[in-house]
């Protein structure tokens, strides 16, 4: 059984309790930087177009399978990929298209201290709900915009995706194995670490910019695309071409600057050996049997090893594959060499020191009896992450916020009657 870290009481403080979020993005970006926000204590208003003709709502709802069992385990709307990204908030839907809806989102950003949207280049302007327009009204305001190529430069108006943008940005350039080997080429990363990336830098930008707000009174307007965030993320692959001026090209799964630091196959499957310094390849050496190799001028330094790769690397995989992958974990993490296996995602929720970490939460939801989520990797002491809420129904919370930031229920079944909401 998972071990399942607990909300604290909410009489907990958060840190970011009391700061309101009025959240206008989608997918995964956006949502992903919202999250993080809301896990931390933020009040994120999540807005969502309502349902017309059968489609409504954040993208991501309808992206599966698989989607969210019910108690008669049957699928619900909820798409998985929907739920990993929007706990702890609430869904107010709003139809932006109408001069209604556009006049309820200026009201609500006056009670909120961020605005955060992922729309096309222009198409808040379209709205009445770009930044300048807004902050002239509210001054204080943090407002974040994501893109694909963020807001100035020649792509400005092109659509961004990840996978694209893993492309443009260089790392399918350096991912993947070699092009002289079977299986050679270009490779996108499993999971869209081009969006997860820049949702987390915004979220870095959006708390420095609170912070800056509440010394000075002012707000600020953020700009993050997509494309500067992958261009950020290749950290030492791009600080090695511009120091060389030679573009690193793939490697599979061996490093760049280390070895050896990648896959190898064993008797009986395949680990990770990462060896990060010359002391830790003399113990590697020990527990292969070989202590000579330590002494090879050719290997003794790390800087000798990456320019003798092609002789050590093809002795090592031979000696890695005379004992099974146990006994060679076993050995390595005795002797305090870094190491690792190789888990599918059943392994990685089965393994106890993720378990022990607490790397699931189990939620209620409206639909199913228990919910279970992966955690927030974020371990404070005095100010631990809260699980409030579980990824909101479309349109949930629409009535409970608007009541509680001034609307009268006739003023909301008013706007109910328009289809503003």
């Amino acid at each position: 059984m998972n071990a399942q870290p607990t909300s604290p009481s909410t009489t907990t403080p958060q840190p970011l309790a009391g700061v309101r979020v009025l959240d206008l993005s989608r997918v995964l970006a956006g949502p992903w930087c919202t999250q993080t926000l809301a896990d931390l204590g933020a009040d994120v208003i999540k807005i969502e177009r309502p349902m017309r003709n059968g489609a409504g709502g954040d993208d991501t709802r309808s992206w599966g399978p698989p989607f969210l069992k019910d108690r008669a385990n049957h699928d619900t709307a909820e798409a998985a990929y929907y739920l990993g990204t929007n706990r702890n908030k609430r869904s107010v839907t709003v139809d932006i298209a109408q001069p209604e809806g556009q006049a309820l989102i200026r009201r609500m950003v006056g009670e909120c201290d961020v605005f955060i949207e992922n729309f096309k280049v222009g198409d808040m302007a379209r709205y009445g709900l770009d930044a300048a327009t807004l902050r002239a009204e509210y001054p204080r305001l943090v407002y974040c915009s994501v893109t694909g190529f963020g807001q100035t430069g020649p792509y400005r108006e092109r659509a961004g995706y990840d996978y694209a943008v893993q492309g443009m940005g260089g790392l399918m350039s350096v991912t993947g194995e070699r092009d002289d080997l079977p299986g050679g080429g270009p490779q996108k990363v499993g999971v869209a670490v081009a969006d997860l990336f820049t949702g987390m830098y915004a979220s870095v930008a959006i708390l420095a910019a609170l912070r800056h707000r509440d010394a000075t009174g002012e707000g600020q307007v953020i700009d993050m695309a997509l494309l500067d965030t992958q261009v950020a993320m290749l950290a030492n692959l791009g600080s090695n071409y511009l120091a060389t001026g030679v573009a690193p090209q793939r490697m599979g799964n061996a490093h760049q600057n280390i070895v050896p630091y990648q896959v190898f196959e064993t008797a009986d499957g395949h680990l990770i050996l990462a060896v990060g310094n010359d002391g830790q390849f003399t113990k590697f050496c020990g527990v292969a049997g070989r202590p000579d190799l330590a002494q090879d001028p050719r290997y003794a330094k790390n800087a000798d090893r990456v320019r003798h790769r092609g002789t050590l690397v093809p002795l090592l995989a031979e000696i890695l594959k005379s004992r099974k992958k146990h006994d060679w974990l076993s050995a390595l993490e005795a002797a305090k060499v870094p190491c690792g296996a190789i888990n599918n995602l059943e392994e990685v929720f089965a393994d106890p020191h993720v378990q022990s970490r607490g790397m699931t939460v189990a939620m209620p939801h409206p639909l199913t009896d228990s919910l279970r989520l992966v955690a927030s990797p974020m371990k404070l002491s005095a100010t631990p992450v809260q699980y409030r809420r579980p990824p909101p129904l479309l349109g949930e919370h629409t009535n409970e916020v608007l009541h509680e930031l001034g609307w009268s229920a006739d003023e909301v079944e008013a706007l109910r009657n328009l289809g503003a909401i």
